[in-house]
């Protein structure tokens, strides 16, 4: 244990270090000056420190209400030495947080009684905090393993709902890093843009509860087919609302709000503008970017450039124009993640992509007429 005793009084200090020294096993130093006391008390621990109440530059009630600011200090016990008999000096003591009070002149054993004491209780008190950074670490590492099942999870089922309707699994990773773009060029902090990644690929959970023969019917649905076909988003929503974890709800919110219209055209609620969730807009345009330009029982992929200028003919209209905006700004990183379909989607960003400067694309033509 450190013990720091700060007195103008080169004598108080020797004296006051002796009777410690006499009684207790611990390392004890001695400073003159209050300044310079701050200053050793920043640049290491100290785990009593005793400070006379009168000294130039700062009297005692000062020093310790600064050190009281310092890292690290907001525990360590702080006796003040004085001959002030004064309540309201003690009571400012107290009030700026002196932990006990010495009267001069002192008594050695009283001292050595005081000192003793209060070093328990500083033992003690590091005892706790380092049990707390243990639990702390323990529940940190089983909160994360929980996030990791969940996350495996999520990206399992939805790429066994994407092979019922026809993928691979890659639909759902291209959508959901295209999302994560999109969420990070609207300002998103990073912690809500890599929720928007994970809860992406259950945008289209519901699709569990549609008959195979219209999810791969190959001619276009009839008007009581298509009904049927946008049940998928109630259902999914059924499937996710009241979710106790940030994932789940944001995941029920892309579900339920993905197939929305920015001019209120869209379903299943026919919301509009900003009444549509943010995650929901940016979900939207990544999700029907995709679909453009993927093979499905009823179309041919387009080519990029064609998907893209879709896109941007139905800003202000289908999509948020703010979302498209960015869209436009993040093309070519977009392009990027349609030519790495085969990258891991169990990824906790975009590290593995190459991001490449910001600007359209001239011409960017997959191969065979689809993405790659």
């Amino acid at each position: 244990m450190r013990v720091l005793i700060v007195d103008d009084s080169i004598s108080a200090l020797a004296s006051m270090k002796n009777a410690i020294a006499e009684g207790l096993d611990v390392d004890i130093e001695t400073c003159a000056d209050p300044v310079v006391a701050c200053g050793k008390c920043a640049d290491q621990a100290y785990d009593l420190v005793l400070v006379d109440y009168t000294m130039p530059k700062l009297n005692g009630i000062e020093l310790i209400t600064r050190l009281r600011r310092q890292e690290g200090y907001q525990t360590v016990p702080i006796v003040m030495v004085t001959s002030e008999s004064d309540r309201s000096t003690r009571l400012d003591a107290i009030r700026m947080g002196a932990t006990d009070f010495l009267n001069k002149p002192f008594d050695p054993l009283e001292l050595q009684a005081r000192a003793r004491n209060l070093l328990r209780l500083r033992q003690v008190q590091l005892e706790l905090a380092r049990h707390n950074d243990v639990l702390e670490d323990a529940v940190a590492r089983a909160t994360e393993e929980i996030a990791a099942r969940e996350e495996e999870i999520i990206w399992r089922l939805a790429r066994a709902i994407e092979t019922r309707d026809g993928g691979t699994g890659a639909h759902v990773s291209r959508v959901a890093l295209i999302a994560c773009l999109l969420a990070d060029g609207l300002g998103l902090n990073p912690k809500h843009c890599r929720m928007i990644y994970l809860a992406t690929p259950l945008h289209d959970l519901g699709k569990i509860g549609i008959p195979d023969e219209l999810l791969g019917k190959p001619g276009k649905l009839t008007d009581e087919e298509m009904a049927r076909m946008r049940e998928h988003v109630t259902v999914g929503v059924q499937m996710l609302e009241n979710g106790s974890s940030e994932l789940v709800r944001i995941a029920a919110m892309i579900a339920g709000g993905h197939h929305e219209r920015w001019d209120g055209k869209g379903y299943p609620n026919g919301l509009a503008g900003e009444d549509i969730p943010i995650e929901a807009r940016i979900v939207a345009v990544a999700d029907v970017f995709d679909a453009l330009c993927s093979d499905r029982p009823y179309k041919r992929a387009w080519p990029l450039t064609k998907a893209y200028d879709e896109i941007v003919a139905n800003a202000g209209t289908q999509f948020d124009p703010s979302c498209v905006a960015v869209f436009r700004q993040r093309w070519l990183e977009i392009v990027d993640v349609m030519r790495h379909a085969d990258m891991s989607p169990v990824l906790p960003g975009l590290e593995g992509i190459v991001i490449p400067a910001a600007g359209r694309a001239p011409d960017l033509q997959p191969k065979s007429g689809r993405a790659h």
